[in-house]
Parts: C-alpha cells; structure tokens; sequence
C-alpha cells in the first residue's frame, strides 16, 4: 500500500504513508497501557492494505471504529483512543471550515463568537456585554488537552447534542469553546471588575469535568433560541379556564425544552358535579389525556416530544382509573401512553396500607362545598399527627360526603402493577416534603417534577378580571390573573468521580468547585428569558436552584467501599452533609454580596427551625452536626440566603456520560453495556473498570434495594429538596418485597421515589432533567 494514493476530502490526492499512519495511532495511544495496541495496529494497516480505504477520511474513520469495537472490559481504556481519533477527526472537520491548521483549531475564540452571532447561531450577548479584548483575554483561558478527559460516548454525546451547529446540522463549534461560552454567558452580568475571573473559574470547573449544567443550559447558552432552565412545576385550578390555561403554559414552556411536571389533585373526579348539575363532570382523565396530545404534538425544536409528569393524590375518587392510565390493555379511551404519572402520598395511606386498613377516595370539589376546606392543602405536621389526617377523619365522618371505600392495599397492589409494567407511578410523599420544606411559611407542596428531585411552594393561577376595553377607537381584552406559585427548577450536578475521588484530600475541590456552581446556578435566575410570567415571577422569589450529584457508584469504587455496607451509608451521610454545609455557605456568600432571596424573612432558614429539625444544633443553638453548623446558621440568620431552595439530585444519565462517570446516586446497571441512540452503538464500560474495582461494581438488580434506600435516607437528611431515586428490581419480584421496599422508602423519610427500573422495563429519564 506504501505506493497507493490516498483523497482528502478537497478530492487532492497524495501517497499512503504508512509511518505516519502509526505516528497518528501511537499519539492516540499516549499515556494509555494497553496490552492489544500491537494487535489493533495490525489490523489498521490489513486494512489499509487491502484498499477497503481509499480516502482520508474513510481511514480517519475507520481509526474511531476499529478503536470503539475494541473496548472491553479487559481494555476500558480503548474509549480514550476512540474518543482522540473522534477527537482527530473534529478538528479536521472544523478546520477546514475555519481555513486554518488543525494545530490552531482552537486559536480564535473571538472570530468563532463573532462568526456565529453574525449568522445568528449566537445571541447577541457575548459581543454585546463583553469587549473584544475581553473575548480574547478569555479565549486564552481554553485548554484543549482537557479534550482528552472525554470518554468516547461523553464526546459522541457531546458532538451530537450539544455544540453548535448551522441549520443543515454541520458542527461549528469545539468543546472547550462550549464550556466557555456557556461560562461567559452566565457571568455576562457580573461586575467588570472580576467577571473575567469568574469566567476563569467556571470554564475551570466545566472544562476538569468536574461538574456539568443541566442540558437546557448545556444546550441552549449563548445561542438564539432555547431557555436555561431544567424544568416546571403547575397546580391546576379546578376551572374550566384554568385547566386549558395550565395546557396553553405547559405546551409554552416544553416547545423550549422544558420538562412539566403538572398537579392535577384539586380537578374535580368523575361523576362530579358542575353548576349543582350532579353526575356531569368528566374527571380527570379527558384532561390528561389533553395533555398527552400536547406532549406527542409539541415536539421541544424537533428534537423529542415534550415530557410531561402528572400527579394526583391518592385518595381523590379517579385515583384507579389514573393508575390503569399508562397500561397497555383495557379501554383506550382511558389511557395516555405519553405522559408519565405519580401519585402524592400521605403518611395516613402508608400507615393504612401497612395495616390493612380500609381507604376511601373523595371528589376534591365536593370536599370544598361540603366541607369548607381543601383536603389537599393540608399536611401532618408531625409523623402520625397532623391537621391532614383530622381533616382526612372529618370527611370520612360527615354523612352527606359521598366516597369511595376499598382497602388501601388494593389501591397498593394497583401502583405496584402499573410500576412492573410501566415503571411509574413515582412516589410523592407529601407529608415527608411538607415537614421538611424551609419555605413552609408562604405555602405548601403539593407535588413533584417529572424527575421527582423538585420539592417547592405550588399554587394555581388564576384569572381576577376579564374585560373589553374600548380606548381611542381601539378595542382590546384585558386579562388580569393573580400569578401563583408556578415551580422553575434550575439544575446542575457535582460529578463526584472526578471532583472527589480524582482529586487530593477526603472532599477533593469541593471548596472551591461549589461556590461558582451556585453562582453560575443563581445567575441563570436573572438571565433565563422564561415566556410564562407566573414561572418567571416566581422563579425570582424564590430564586430557587437544585445543586446535585451524579458518580456516586464511580465514587464509592474508587474509594473502594462496597455499595451493601454500613460503611457506604456512613460515607453518604458524611459527604453530603459536607455539600449541604458548603452549599448554604456559598448561598450565603451571594446574599452578602448581591441580596437575599425576597421571601427569606420567616422562613426556616431565617429562624434557624431548618438547622434544628436535621438535628445541626440544638434549640438553644449548641452545635450537633460534624461541621460548624451553629456559627453557619448564625450567619445565615444575619446576612440571609440568596436562594430559598438549594439542593436536588437529578437522574442525569446523559451529562454523566460526558462526565465519564455513573449516573446521579444510581448502581450501574451493567459493567459493560451497550448505549445505543438513532445513529450509533458504542460500547461503556463502568469507569475506572479494573480487577479492583470489578467486584465493586455490582450490578443494580442484583443489589439489595435496603442498602440503596438506607444511603439515600442518609442524603436527604441533608438535601432540602428531593431525590431522583430508582427501585431497581427483578420482573418477577415477589409483590411483598416490593411492597416492603415501598414502606422503608417511606419509614426512612425519602420524600419521592422515581422509576421502579425491572428486567422488563427500561425507560430512559427525562433529558431536561439531565444535569
């Protein structure tokens, strides 16, 4: 072959040369031991040699296959080699299209942000809130070897979903330019002072891998379309107008990549009256299933249908027919394959079901006219009393309330069917959330998100007044609504992997990666452009954000702590109480700095009642916890806190595998698997695969769901939020095992509990949750 010709992609030919084809490969090699590269070498210049290639760019691409088919177990490491002949290929590509040496791809970051806010590819706001000579003095800070921490399937991911491309789906943009843009984009309203620095650190933490933002963020920065935050949280006001205005906002929010989560709990039940006529209304179910239209027909830009969670309470009367929604047999008229469902949970229920008690199901409207009350808006204050479970008594007391009696464990046997076919319901556990909520003070939780890991105020919108205005010959129609409380979740995610267990010391660069990732998370509050008013009242309110985790499996194998030990569940507690104690610091920090969240006064935070009730100090403020929690609470007391909610651990599956590491708090589900998307395959293996780490890495099925649900009990004690936490069973698990898990999930104070992930059933999470 040494005299055949080879094509670029000019159509220019030139001769093979063997020599540098090895050079290529032994650079692709460097730093890496491993044992077959002779034996892939070989196969390369077979290959070569019997003129399956004839161009450049077919033998670049071969290199990247042949690279990804051998990594196995035996040789992990072969997704680096994949990944730098990706890598390769990337820079040639962008190269070309730049008119430059592939050496200099990355040398200028301020034509690349003018070349694609010219095109309209970028928003204005770099060039606009940046000078030219700060884009240079930034463009310096990129650092292209930390191109080589990628994995070959974080890299593939990367290219496919997250850099810019032109509106014929051609890549314009490299990954450390992502990571700065991104960086640049949400320091833009910093002080000139020091917003250069801040730039500097966040391209430091985004750059090491060392966290990643949500993937509207990850996504949309920097660019002309698209919001940055995660997710959405809507009650439903129990009106004609309010259940087709909550439709209007959800297909709003999911055409720019938002997830919905909706509370569907105060909407009449079938068989309910309308106007005193008895026995008219519809339900719920015509009205979710509404929804599910607007998830398939609202497909956020082309990429996905929209993603759209549903709750509803379980003792409202449509409880069985909701549960049967996402079944695959029975009456297609009542289902909605579509959208995902949980169900909210009082302690009462549990407590019936562990003792096979009787329940009875109510029509939320009906409780409201007879009553006098909304059951939903209350809660028990303490675990087995509460004003929940009196109103609860009062209902099933008063003889004119109609209901519905069937035994609370049938009601059980029902989710648990759905969960093993289905994978969902999630579990809300209400009174759990309610106890634990700092904000309690301005309201109450009614439900979660589409990933679970979102607990905040809720309250329905609201239309005041409605008129025609005639003014100077003109007509208009004037709305006026009172905004509710409409939930906004702004997301990121510490990879643990990389952040503690490759880094010096027993918590790694926790010191200094937390503080700018929650001011990169408070910034995106001020600069997200969020089109339904109520969530964007509300998101500067509460100014709420969710700092997370993925790599908790990769973490515990690095530190070789099996996941079944006591010694995992006192590791969790340990750590977590170290990102809660730094979180809250930093949030301090910015309200010193920049002002505290509008609703501070009288919240848990501002009494201290939060630091006591996760047993941090004593009613007389003595320090109970590991950390310095009194002087902490004390400052917070004084100086306040810029964000009303901090914590929240998202499923981010996705962003963890650009962040070469395990997903959220999750086992790994095999040790070597294959992710498979529209257009590849690639093979991945856990991280850090070794002999050593081999036997920690037990596959999730095969854990004992105890020792998953005993860590996470130990997490949330921690995290003011919630938790995207996975059941991980066996298709024919007993319904008693899965039923005890259900009720030590609910014993150990886990406020939600998401998929129940079975042999049969494999769901991937929502995306806008990824972080």
């Amino acid at each position: 072959m040494q005299g055949s010709v080879v094509a670029d992609s000019q159509g220019k030919t030139s001769r093979y040369d063997e020599q540098q084809l090895i050079k290529v490969i032994d650079e692709a090699f460097e730093g890496l031991d491993l044992k077959s590269k002779d034996e892939f070498v070989q196969k390369i210049l077979r290959t070569v040699a019997a003129g399956k290639t004839t161009t450049a760019q077919e033998i670049e691409r071969m290199l990247e296959l042949e690279a990804a088919a051998f990594i196995t177990a035996e040789e992990p490491d072969y997704t680096f080699v994949a990944a730098r002949f990706l890598l390769n290929r990337l820079y040639q590509e962008i190269a070309e299209k730049r008119g430059c040496a592939v050496r200099h791809v990355y040398s200028d970051f301020y034509g690349l942000v003018k070349a694609l806010t010219d095109k309209a590819l970028y928003s204005r706001e770099i060039m606009d809130r940046y000078s030219k000579a700060e884009i240079e003095a930034a463009g310096k800070f990129i650092d292209p070897e930390k191109d080589k921490l990628f994995h070959y399937v974080g890299l593939r991911t990367m290219i496919d979903r997250y850099l810019t491309k032109d509106h014929d789906h051609n890549v314009l943009e490299l990954p450390q330019e992502r990571f700065l843009v991104i960086a640049m984009v949400l320091m833009q309203n910093e002080s000139k002072e020091k917003r250069l620095a801040l730039v500097k650190e966040a391209y430091w933490a985004l750059s090491n891998l060392y966290m990643t933002v949500a993937t509207p963020t990850l996504a949309n920065a920097g660019k002309t379309h698209g919001q940055l935050s995660s997710c959405f949280i809507d009650t439903v006001e129990d009106s004609l107008r309010g259940i087709y205005d909550n439709n209007t906002d959800v297909a709003t929010l999911s055409k720019n990549g938002g997830g919905i989560g909706v509370y569907m709990g105060k909407v009449r039940a079938r068989g309910s009256d309308i106007k005193k006529f008895k026995g008219v209304s519809s339900g719920v179910i015509p009205w979710i299933k509404g929804l599910n239209n607007t998830a398939v027909s609202v497909d956020q830009l082309g990429q996905r249908q929209g993603a759209i969670a549903v709750y509803l309470d379980v003792w409202h009367k449509d409880i069985i027919p909701f549960l049967e929604l996402r079944l695959n047999n029975g009456d297609e008229r009542y289902r909605a394959h579509d959208v995902f469902t949980g169900v909210c949970i009082p302690d009462l229920f549990m407590e019936k079901v562990r003792d096979r008690e009787d329940w009875h199901l109510f029509d939320p409207h009906e409780v409201r006219r007879v009553m006098g009350f909304a059951l939903e808006d209350f809660y028990d204050e303490e675990k087995g009393d509460g004003e929940f479970r009196r109103r609860y008594q009062m209902c099933v007391d008063h003889p004119e309330l109609s209901r519905t009696t069937v035994p609370a464990i049938e009601i059980f046997k029902k989710i648990m069917a759905s969960q093993l076919e289905t994978g969902t319901p999630y579990m809300f556990y209400r009174d759990t959330a309610n106890r634990m909520n700092p904000n309690k003070h301005k309201g109450i939780i009614y439900s979660s998100n589409l990933c679970t890991e979102i607990a905040q105020n809720m309250s329905p919108t609201t239309v005041v007044q409605e008129e025609l205005v005639l003014e100077d010959g003109e007509s208009r129609i004037i709305i006026v609504k009172k905004p509710g409380d409409f939930v906004v979740c702004n997301l990121s995610s510490i990879n643990l992997g990389r952040a503690v267990g490759k880094a010096e010391g027993e918590y790694g660069v926790l010191d200094r990666l937390i503080p700018i990732q929650v001011r990169m998370l408070d910034n995106v509050i001020d600069l997200n452009d969020i089109e339904v008013l109520q969530a964007k009242y509300t998101n500067q309110r509460y100014r709420a954000v969710g700092l997370g985790t993925f790599g908790w499996h990769h973490l515990l194998a690095l530190k070789n702590i099996r996941w079944e030990s006591e010694e995992a569940v006192a590791y969790a507690d340990r750590l977590y109480e170290y990102i809660a104690y730094k979180t809250i610091e930093a949030s301090k920090d910015l309200a010193k700095e920049k002002g505290k969240y509008p609703l501070f006064a009288g919240s848990e935070w501002a009494t201290g009642e939060y630091f006591i009730r996760r047993g941090y100090i004593d009613r007389n403020g003595k320090n109970l916890g590991a950390l310095d929690w009194a002087s902490l609470a004390e400052e917070v007391r004084e100086h306040g806190l810029r964000n009303g909610y901090l914590m929240a651990v998202a499923p981010n599956s996705t962003t963890a595998l650009i962040g070469g590491s395990t997903a959220s708090v999750d086992p790994v589900y095999r040790k070597i698997y294959s992710e498979e998307k529209k257009n590849y395959k690639i093979t991945v293996t856990a991280p850090d695969l070794n002999p050593t780490t081999w036997w920690l890495y037990k596959h999730s099925v095969d854990i004992e769901q105890e020792w998953s649900i005993r860590q996470n009990a130990a997490r949330q004690r921690h995290i003011d939020q919630s938790i995207s936490f996975n059941i991980y069973v066996y298709h024919n698990v007993k319904a008693k095992k899965l039923l005890e898990l259900h009720l030590k999930a609910w014993e150990n104070g886990l406020k939600s509990t998401y998929y129940v992930r079975s042999t049969t059933f494999d769901q991937e999470d929502c995306e806008s949750c990824q972080s």
